[in-house]
């Protein structure tokens, strides 16, 4: 059963977004590098019923929390402290009962009295009580679900009632438990986890979930009885909710959004921006029933934690004085387990490509390098520029291959002219024009083939895009 139509212009649209971001000003794009989310530590959330949408035009059935009665997918991303006392009013408009979990929270039994999670207000049917929790029961609330946050870091909170088929239906959402001190317009307290080793420039969220059409066509025509999670078989992937090439679109670039009007159910975007030298916090998070091996390209990351507890020679001491992430470890895929969270530490320096990323005075394109000019026939000077972070020792390197002719080419849309950073070619009309800002984009997309699709169509699913810019183009703080 496929619902909807198909919507030819919404790719051209959403691509001609990432345009309109080279235009942003700083004060534009407060939000940019900054998860989206709602800050705590009270939150009111709801579970009820919406329809998502999917770039091959099906509408399939969620149910989701949300805020204000509008369900959305995934839930919420609940930004709180370290050390806050977290309150979530929960609410059920679902026919069937409900409830929240949060992993990662209530852990420590060196702590219980500080570290339990408590609920109240809810019902618990059956002889045996609640399996997990106390639940919202169908049309009822407010369950109230209390902890403290005791450490840092990413998690996910989600169903704990008849899990298998809630979180298949969209009962999920993220948890950001920023470091004590946090203070993101102070660049020396924009940390992970309070330790100096966790810094960042900017953050993005990288929740992956999947979908069986069959198991929401079930339960939207009642048939509970005939659901068979044994047989389940996903047919479409997402990425923050959307399915490529839903996750490039941005919203308004004054003030900031991801959300844009014809996915009213899913906020949240998946395109990651940085510039040259900058460390990218990159949040990974897998709410689904199957292992997730997310492949980043343009250079290997460091991983820093696992359900968020860093991985170090310290786990007594997860903050400032300890030994931070001293046991971090180097790859640029990874399986992801189901329900599991892991931070990594991404940057594209450009270091050792054998050329100067932003071409030669031969290119038309003459500038310095720590101060050296690319005419200059003595050594490059080690290290990087302080300004551009051009890797000095490839400074004035020509490209090392010769580009064939347009004629011999077909252009991708996000092709600027030139393999340059920040420059622009020529382009044959109608071709790319999509990248005015000269960025490089590095594709991230999960390393299974089989979930870049939506229901079978490729390209979808799980792939996005990180756009490096030169300095100077949409700046963070």
């Amino acid at each position: 059963m496929r619902q909807g139509m198909t919507e030819p212009g919404r790719l051209l649209v959403g691509l001609t977004t990432m345009v309109l971001m080279a235009l942003a000003t700083t004060a534009a794009q407060a939000g940019l590098g900054v998860i989206d989310g709602i800050a705590g530590p009270t939150f009111n959330l709801s579970a009820g019923t919406a329809h998502i949408a999917t770039p091959d035009g099906d509408r399939p059935l969620i149910w989701g929390y949300g805020v204000g009665g509008v369900p959305q997918y995934p839930g919420p991303t609940l930004i709180v402290n370290q050390g806050d006392t977290v309150t979530i009013n929960l609410t059920n408009s679902l026919p069937h009962p409900t409830s929240i979990v949060f992993p990662g929270q209530g852990d420590d039994p060196a702590t219980p009295a500080d570290e339990s999670v408590t609920a109240s207000g809810g019902t618990c049917p059956g002889a045996s009580g609640c399996l997990l929790t106390d639940e919202a029961a169908p049309g009822g609330g407010p369950v109230t679900y209390t902890f403290t946050a005791t450490h840092a870091g990413t998690y996910m909170y989600h169903s704990g009632t008849n899990v298998e088929l809630q979180v298949e239906m969209g009962l999920f959402g993220a948890i950001i438990v920023r470091p004590s001190g946090f203070d993101y317009a102070d660049r020396a307290t924009r940390t992970a986890y309070g330790h100096p080793d966790t810094d960042y420039v900017a953050e993005y969220l990288y929740m992956m979930s999947e979908m069986d059409p069959i198991v929401h066509q079930k339960v939207e025509l009642g048939m509970y009885d005939q659901i068979d999670m044994t047989t389940y078989s996903p047919r479409l992937w997402f990425l923050n909710g959307r399915a490529a090439p839903d996750t490039l679109y941005y919203g308004s670039l004054a003030p900031y959004t991801q959300s844009v009007p014809w996915l009213p159910n899913q906020p949240y975007n998946a395109l990651p921006v940085t510039h040259p030298g900058e460390r990218v916090l990159v949040r990974f998070i897998a709410a689904s029933h199957h292992i997730h091996p997310p492949h980043l390209h343009g250079n290997n990351w460091e991983q820093i934690a696992i359900d968020g507890r860093l991985l170090t020679t310290t786990p007594e001491d997860q903050g400032a004085t300890g030994a931070g992430p001293d046991l971090r470890r180097s790859g640029n895929t990874h399986a992801t387990a189901p329900l599991k969270t892991y931070d990594a530490i991404w940057d594209w320096t450009g270091e050792d490509l054998g050329f100067d990323i932003y071409g030669t005075a031969a290119d038309g394109l003459p500038h310095t390098c720590n101060e050296i000019a690319d005419t200059d026939p003595s050594p490059g000077s080690a290290g990087f520029d302080p300004v551009t972070h051009e890797y000095c020792p490839d400074h004035g390197k020509p490209l090392p291959v010769i580009l064939p002719e347009f004629q011999d080419l077909t252009l991708g849309a996000f092709w600027s002219g030139t393999p340059f950073l920040g420059a622009l070619g020529d382009l044959p009309p109608g071709e790319g024009g999509l990248n005015i800002a000269g960025g490089l984009y590095h594709i991230w997309h999960s390393h299974s083939e089989a979930e870049l699709v939506n229901n079978g169509v490729f390209p979808g699913g799980i792939l996005t895009f990180c756009v490096v810019l030169p300095h100077g183009v949409l700046p963070f703080p």
